[in-house]
């Protein structure tokens, strides 16, 4: 005979409600992101560098929440496309700098409307954007220090 287990069912479990909203906003972002030749994660990297352009990998991977194994194909590719370069440092050799080309720099333009897009399609308030950022922000402070 099956227990009947509350707790483990998946309309009990915010993590299955986390996963269905990163596929959902995931799947809106993919049109948008397929014009600029990018992937999600892709994306996270040049939004990133469009911010601080210059950066070791190391601190790239510190401000991604992603272990160097993870950002190196994602730079591969990158520079493969031609939106980034990697070269050594000429202080430490054992440091990679990433950088923008002019390719990743213009891109930014085009990049622009992405932000707006998904504004439209999740159609929150500001109110609403705020509060779901805040709550989601105290939730990946909690998660992070355990």
């Amino acid at each position: 005979m099956k227990e009947n287990y509350p707790e483990l069912k998946l309309e009990n479990q915010i993590c299955f409600r986390v996963y269905r909203l990163n596929r959902a906003i995931t799947n809106h972002y993919r049109p948008f992101l397929n014009e600029l030749d990018l992937t999600y994660p892709q994306y996270l990297v040049m939004m990133a560098l469009w911010e601080k352009d210059g950066i070791p990998v190391n601190s790239l991977s510190e401000t991604l929440k992603l272990d160097t194994g993870t950002l190196s194909p994602l730079l591969k590719r990158l520079e493969a496309t031609g939106y980034i370069h990697r070269k050594r440092s000429k202080e430490d050799e054992r440091t990679v700098i990433i950088k923008l080309t002019k390719a990743g720099t213009e891109l930014q333009k085009k990049a622009i409307e992405v932000p707006h897009e998904m504004a439209n399609c999740l159609d929150l308030s500001e109110e609403e954007y705020l509060s779901l950022r805040e709550t989601l922000d105290k939730l990946i402070l909690k998660a992070e220090q355990r």
